[in-house]
C-alpha cells in the first residue's frame, strides 16, 4: 500500500495538508505522493479539532489510492503511530516513547505526535490520506493535554531533525510496516504496538461524545478496537478519546 518511493511536494503555507489531499482526490488526483508544509492556517486534528502548527515542526500527509479492505487501511494509522516511535528511539533511546490509542504517540507520558486517516471511494478503489504531526522543536501550548517537542529531551548539543529528515525515516519504517501488513496480516503490528501501549492496566474514561464508558485497559483487539475491562465485563471501544486520571 505504501510507496517508499513516493514524490515529497513541500508547501511554504497551506490551510491543510491532508484538505489538500482530499481536493486533489476528488479531483482524480491520486498519487502516491506526500504533503509536506512549512507552515499550516488551518491544521486540522480528530473530529474536527484544530492541530497547531509551529515552525520547524513536520505537518505530513501521504495520498494514495489502493484496493485493500477498509480494515486493512485503518491498520496504517497503527503503523504510523509504531513507526515515529521508532524513529524516536533511534535519537533518544527506547523506553520512552509509547502509544496512546487510537493515534497518540507520546514521549514520557506527554504528547509529542498525533495521526489522522481520511479516505474516499474511487470505483472500486480507496483513495487514502494518513496524515501525521510530528513536535520536532516546539510542541503547542493550552491544548487538552500535556504536550512535548523532540527537541525537549535531546541532549543540548543534539541538533533536532529537520522535518524532512525526520519524514524519511519514518516513511522507510512505515513502508516497512505496509508490506507486513499485507504479507503477515495485523497481528504482528499490533504485539508491536502493545509493546509501547500507554496505560495498560490502569483505569480510564473514553468519551465518546456525549457519553462515556468506564474501565480497565486491557488491551488492542485484532480489529484494532480497544479492550475495556468494564464494570459491564470486556468491552470492544472502536472509537472515542482515552482520559486518564490525572496524578494527584
Amino acid at each position: 500500500m505504501i510507496d517508499a518511493n513516493a514524490p515529497v511536494e513541500v508547501f511554504d503555507e497551506i490551510d491543510s495538508t491532508i484538505l489538500e489531499a482530499r481536493r486533489r482526490a476528488e479531483r482524480g488526483e491520486i498519487g502516491p505522493v506526500w504533503l509536506v508544509a512549512k507552515r499550516q492556517t488551518a491544521g486540522r486534528g480528530r473530529r474536527g479539532r484544530a492541530w497547531a502548527s509551529l515552525e520547524g515542526n513536520l505537518s505530513a500527509t501521504l495520498l494514495f489510492v489502493t484496493e485493500a479492505p477498509a480494515p486493512q487501511i485503518a491498520f496504517l494509522g497503527f503503523a504510523a503511530g509504531v513507526s515515529i516511535a521508532e524513529s524516536f528511539d533511534a535519537m533518544i533511546g527506547g523506553g520512552r516513547a509509547s502509544l496512546k490509542w487510537p493515534n497518540d504517540v507520546l514521549i514520557d507520558a506527554a504528547k509529542a505526535a498525533g495521526i489522522m486517516l481520511d479516505s474516499g471511494a474511487l470505483g472500486r478503489a480507496t483513495w487514502v490520506a494518513l496524515a501525521f504531526g510530528v513536535n520536532l522543536l516546539e510542541a503547542p501550548k493550552n491544548i487538552d493535554q500535556p504536550a512535548i517537542s523532540l527537541r525537549d529531551v535531546l541532549a543540548p548539543d543534539a541538533l533536532a531533525p529537520t522535518a524532512l529528515e525526520f519524514l524519511t525515516q519514518v516513511r522507510a519504517r512505515l513502508a516497512l510496516w505496509a508490506a507486513r501488513i499485507e504479507r503477515e496480516g495485523f497481528e504482528p503490528l499490533r504485539q508491536a504496538w502493545l509493546k509501547r501501549a500507554y496505560g495498560l492496566g490502569q483505569t480510564a474514561r473514553i468519551a465518546q461524545g456525549g457519553a462515556s464508558l468506564e474501565g480497565r485497559i486491557a488491551g488492542l483487539s485484532p480489529r484494532g478496537e480497544l479492550e475495556l475491562d468494564s464494570a459491564e465485563g470486556r468491552r470492544l471501544v472502536a472509537a472515542g478519546d482515552v482520559i486518564f486520571a490525572k496524578p494527584e
